[in-house]
């Protein structure tokens, strides 16, 4: 398997603001601050996190086609 790609631009969906962040290689990050605005971003019903719903890359889990956390 390729070394995961852990750079993913996440997008505010409140105020469009996007920011390059990384993303941690073995763990799921549920939650997301808006740095712009303030929102705190939560997945999307049925994706394992943020990056997976506002991101422009899956995690890392997901690109290896691995199942990742769920979402609590």
């Amino acid at each position: 398997m390729d070394k995961p790609d852990c750079q993913s631009t996440i997008t505010c969906p409140k105020c469009g603001d996007s920011r390059l962040e990384t993303m941690p290689k073995n763990a799921c990050q549920w939650y997301y601050e808006c740095t712009a605005c303030g929102v705190l971003l939560k997945s999307k019903s049925g994706d394992c996190c943020v990056f997976c719903s506002y991101g422009t890359t899956p995690c890392p889990p997901i690109q290896a086609g691995n199942a990742c956390c769920l979402n609590p």
